[in-house]
């Protein structure tokens, strides 16, 4: 049988224009709510601020809510407020963004890396409980929930109670996913209601489920925490101190080494438009992932993600390519698939595979589910503003490359 020829091969791409495997999606009501608030007095602190933090505060069910900067400075003042300090170990996934371990260097912690589920790609409650049997002294545990899916919070919030650890959830990934736990009686919540954490980190990064440029947050139900992380935020000043009625109103104390990590005005109303159309923002993710599980179902070279449309916010569609099938390597797919104008990734290296965690002693074979995931994973394209018609150039640039580099035995897959 006569097989389409990839691009990288001579033969015509996919797609005469490349597809971003994310993309932002802004429209008239982001663009005047910005405007507006360029016209405000306001343009750093101010109602924007406000609103936004308040409207974090309704969608998620958090008792407090405070704006950062970025999703990194959320994850680093949490590690802050938590009280993170020196030699402090904090369990973590591998298969994150660098920004997830490097909050705890920051804080002069250390990161110790739990292997991740097989399924689901999160970290593993089962090895988390056997390091803590093994390695009792345990400061915090940062659960990072990968591509949007929640992980098991409720076991990991059964642990950090029996253990006495404080829980920080990496939700860069998770913005309108939900908690689905025994607790719940199957009435599922919003993550970012801190129901089995102390402190919950969002990113709104370009490329997440929703944006504000560069921005993030911090949810939580402690008044502590609450106050921490606004001292953090602003230099580590406290502008309510009782000396200030005795000096005057421009008087503040800096109490803590803190950073300049807050979030401007006119971002904020960027952020406040977006949310009011997160849940439709996934809505139309999952829609387009019961087309690509339609499509590539039958494709005996992939496996899947796991299936879980109920909780899932689909900010990552990450595919596997099963070993054995393929005549060629995860590059030569990947480069393959650009060359057909698809924009596929890799999210992520592990984080301790990067020369600055070499360095520090991290070595290879430290998680060898995390390993064995890095070099199968490829992420396929998947963004609110993309079409059914982009879902299919990217399944058939797949199922293109693959029929032409896979092994006799994968002929089901391939076409003509």
């Amino acid at each position: 049988m006569k097989h389409a020829i990839p691009a990288i091969e001579g033969g015509s791409p996919t797609r005469s224009t490349f597809l971003p495997y994310a993309q932002q999606w802004i429209d008239k009501e982001d663009i005047d709510g910005v405007t507006a608030a360029l016209k405000n007095d306001w343009i750093i602190y101010g109602p924007n601020v406000e609103d936004f933090e308040n409207n974090i505060k309704e969608y998620t069910g958090a008792g407090y809510a405070v704006s950062t900067s970025t999703g990194t400075t959320a994850l680093h003042l949490a590690c802050l407020a938590a009280g993170i300090g020196e030699k402090d170990r904090v369990l973590t996934s591998p298969i994150s963004f660098l920004a997830t371990s490097n909050s705890v260097l920051y804080c002069g912690g250390v990161p110790v890396f739990i292997d991740i589920d097989e399924r689901t790609y999160n970290i593993s409650p089962e090895r988390i409980e056997e390091h803590i049997e093994n390695h009792p002294e345990v400061k915090c545990i940062i659960p990072v929930h990968f591509g949007g899916l929640p992980c098991e919070m409720e076991e990991i919030h059964r642990m950090a109670k029996k253990h006495d650890f404080t829980v920080i959830e990496d939700a860069a990934h998770a913005i309108g996913a939900n908690y689905i736990a025994d607790a719940l009686e199957e009435k599922p919540i919003k993550v970012g209601n801190p129901l089995f954490s102390d402190m919950i980190c969002f990113s709104f990064n370009a490329v997440k489920n929703m944006t504000t440029g560069l921005g993030g947050a911090v949810c939580t139900n402690s008044k502590d925490y609450y106050e921490r992380l606004l001292c953090f935020r602003q230099h580590g000043i406290d502008r309510n101190t009782a000396v200030k009625k005795q000096e005057g109103d421009w008087y503040h104390d800096m109490i803590e080494l803190g950073f300049n990590y807050q979030l401007t005005g006119f971002q904020c109303a960027l952020g406040s438009a977006q949310l009011k159309r997160i849940d439709r923002f996934i809505e139309k993710r999952r829609n387009l992932i019961r087309r690509y599980q339609m499509e590539l179902s039958s494709v005996p070279e992939i496996q899947l993600p796991v299936d879980s449309l109920k909780n899932h916010a689909w900010h990552l569609f990450v595919i596997r390519l099963k070993p054995g099938k393929l005549n060629v390597s995860r590059k030569q797919i990947f480069d393959a698939l650009r060359r057909e104008n698809i924009g596929v990734n890799v999210h992520f290296i592990p984080i301790y595979f990067n020369t600055y965690y070499r360095k520090l002693g991290y070595r290879a074979g430290l998680c060898p589910e995390a390993e064995k995931y890095y070099e199968t994973a490829i992420t396929l394209p998947l963004f609110p503003k993309m079409t059914e018609n982009d879902v299919l150039d990217v399944v058939n640039a797949l199922k293109k490359v693959l029929a032409y580099y896979g092994k006799p035995h994968s002929q089901t897959s391939r076409v003509a």
